[in-house]
């Protein structure tokens, strides 16, 4: 067989060969953009952020309540160890409240493109709970410097700006606590969503 025969069979061939392997690689299209182990890593680390910074709420919310229930036991009351015990459950208070902070700012810069906007109110409120809470803590060790300094009536005055101060950190705590809860089911929602897109592409 000549060379240019043998030319002739063969690029028939080359071409049929391209085509069953295009034929190969189009048959499982989904195959060809997988989800990465680093996208499945962001959706995880997503989840559980947001997860964290809704624990993180209500433990926050939870505490400033604590703190104002400690607070009205002690109305009517000038008591050096209640105005004490109202100072430190605010301070717990104001610890968890920058906890959540924290959570919600992670929660935030991990957010799914579809819960940025929640994670966002999220960290908002967060900001407000802190602020409300480091108020009642100041407003806590003033009344306990006037329970063991100032006159009776100062030292009521300060403790009813302490409950003031708790109820609004109540308050904060827990719209705070209501968006981490719709940002946490928004998230799952997103990831849920997002895995069911790529489902097609591990048939």
């Amino acid at each position: 067989m000549t060379s240019r025969k043998l030319r002739f069979l063969l690029v028939p061939l080359a071409v049929a060969l391209s085509s069953i392997a295009f034929a190969a690689d189009s048959t499982a299209p989904g195959q060809l953009s997988p989800p990465s182990g680093t996208t499945q890593k962001a959706r995880d680390a997503a989840g559980r952020a947001a997860r964290e910074a809704e624990k993180a709420a209500r433990e926050a919310a939870d505490a400033a309540k604590a703190a104002a229930e400690k607070s009205e036991v002690a109305t009517g009351k000038v008591s050096k160890a209640l105005a004490e015990g109202v100072r430190r459950a605010a301070r717990k208070a104001a610890e968890a409240a920058t906890r959540l902070e924290e959570k919600a700012g992670t929660s935030a810069s991990r957010a799914l493109d579809e819960s940025k906007e929640a994670t966002r109110a999220v960290q908002e409120e967060s900001r407000k709970a802190s602020a409300a809470t480091a108020e009642a803590l100041q407003r806590a060790e003033e009344s306990l410097k006037r329970s063991a300094e100032a006159s009776k009536e100062d030292a009521e005055k300060a403790a009813q700006a302490t409950r003031e101060a708790l109820d609004k950190a109540v308050e904060a705590t827990r719209s705070a606590a209501k968006a981490a809860a719709d940002a946490s089911a928004r998230t799952v929602e997103a990831v849920k969503h997002a895995a069911r897109r790529t489902e097609p592409a591990k048939k």
